[in-house]
């Protein structure tokens, strides 16, 4: 095993002394707030008199989308947005395309004005599950917003998938898409049509519906997240289930994984049962600050109409995690190497959750991988400390900044420097209701994140450093 390179924390930009000066810097940290302040700060977070969103000074919101509005399409805005990306449209302009956490259950804040129906001039090939024998439609799927970053106004706005089943996250590809993942609650049913399943829609098109057409060979699933290394074009997938894996899809053909592929679960090489979640009375503890070589191993129905593929994978020597949900891929200007980040919320001995880091090897996807495999790191893992609670959605800026949204009432969003210093952003000021969907215009000076309840998105603009 080698050691990493730097820490994912540490008390100033001088002190990363190893991971036991870190574990006690996050065993004296009795509240994120009083903890030691690192040399890096944007400043304390001033409360919103509008009771919407806390951020330091010089740094400003405007909420430019709002659960029940109409968009241009005449549809309504729905309800839960969640995971979501920026897309350079040229012009100043950005699609940024979001997902919508609904489903079957979507109908009182679904787009149309009577979710129970279709409306009656819908074009129903391009709703993936209408319902059948009487069944009600589905209303899950996305939506995109045209926004203009000089002028801060919204351009357009129009539903851009429909007919899908709790769209959580997804990610953005290098070749100008959104994979939009489902997470079914029920993965057994068949309604209108199976539900488990990624979707793929275009950044750079004319406005209106994405027909849908679900990426079966990635897997039916509880999908969360994905992110794809362009070196590569490779997929990786994560699965939030407390018994979960991480999956990774090899493209038949780079930039087009509706040609299908093959689907292969993460495994430690030499490790048949290893186990990431660190829960007290677990088999043995995975290993903190250090990488560990990797292996994949092939996986075969990946459809999965029993609801088993996790528990196939695990069978063949898969490694488990628990409910790794957001996951963004890190450029080599984050430390100078290709990673994939994810987050697992609930993982941990204290169940606080744990950032994951995967180096994919040069060889990654080729039959000398096997001599040169890829390294996976437990990056972090803060049991007596709440410097970090229930890391859910994950982005990295421009500047190299790992930014987390946190899934717990009163939740932040927490910054991380290249150095591996954590930083306060935003902190959530309604009582209730997920952070979700943090991500950077490709510029790198606007910052959208979606507040589930009630069902708002907004663009925060400041001095980001670059």
């Amino acid at each position: 095993m080698k050691t990493s390179r730097r820490l994912f924390l540490s008390q100033s930009s001088a002190v990363t002394a190893g991971f036991f000066g870190l574990d006690r810097y996050l065993s004296t940290s009795a509240n994120a707030e009083t903890s030691a302040k690192p040399s890096f700060s944007y400043g304390e977070l001033k409360s919103d008199p509008n009771g919407i969103l806390d951020l330091p000074e010089g740094f400003s919101y405007e909420v430019i989308s709002q659960t029940g509005s109409r968009m241009s399409d005449g549809y309504k805005v729905p309800g839960k947005p969640d995971g979501m990306a920026a897309f350079d449209l040229g012009e100043d302009r950005v699609a940024l395309i979001r997902n919508h956490e609904i489903g079957h259950s979507g109908y009182t804040t679904g787009p149309f004005d009577d979710n129970k129906t279709l409306p009656e001039d819908f074009d129903k090939s391009l709703i993936y599950d209408g319902g059948r024998h009487g069944a009600q439609p589905f209303v899950g799927g996305t939506t995109t917003i045209v926004y203009n970053l000089k002028t801060r106004q919204v351009e357009e706005e129009y539903l851009s998938l429909v007919g899908t089943d709790r769209n959580c996250a997804g990610g953005p590809t290098p070749w100008g898409t959104w994979i939009t993942c489902e997470e079914p609650a029920d993965m057994t049913t068949e309604w209108g049509a199976f539900h488990g399943y990624c979707f793929e829609v275009p950044a750079d098109r004319k406005p209106g519906l994405t027909k849908p057409v679900p990426l079966k060979a990635m897997g039916r699933f509880r999908h969360e997240a994905i992110a794809v290394d362009p070196r590569t074009d490779i997929i990786y997938l994560t699965e939030d289930r407390n018994d979960g894996v991480i999956y990774r899809f090899l493209p038949a053909e780079r930039k087009n994984p509706a040609a299908g592929g093959k689907l292969q679960a993460l495994m430690i090489k030499g490790d048949k049962e290893a186990d990431t979640r660190n829960w007290p009375g677990g088999k043995s503890a995975f290993p903190i600050g250090e990488r560990v070589a990797v292996e994949w191993v092939d996986l075969e129905d990946v459809e999965a109409p029993a609801d088993d593929l996790r528990l196939r994978a695990i069978g063949k020597g898969a490694v488990i995690f628990s409910r790794a949900e957001g996951m963004w891929y890190g450029s080599p200007e984050d430390a100078g190497e290709h990673s994939i980040y994810w987050a697992c919320t609930d993982g941990g001995e204290k169940r606080f959750g744990q950032i994951f880091r995967y180096f994919p090897s040069e060889a990654e996807g080729t039959a000398e991988e096997a001599n040169a495999p890829g390294e996976l790191e437990l990056y972090l893992e803060p049991n007596n400390s709440d410097l970090l609670k229930s890391g859910d959605n994950i982005t990295i800026a421009n500047s190299g900044h790992l930014y987390i949204c946190e899934d717990t009432k009163g939740a932040f969003i927490r910054g991380v420097t290249k150095e591996g210093e954590l930083f306060n952003f935003a902190r959530n000021a309604f009582p209730s209701g997920e952070l979700a969907g943090a991500c950077f215009s490709p510029d790198g000076q606007t910052m959208f994140v979606n507040i589930q309840t009630p069902g708002i998105t907004l663009a925060i603009t400041g001095k980001f450093v670059s």
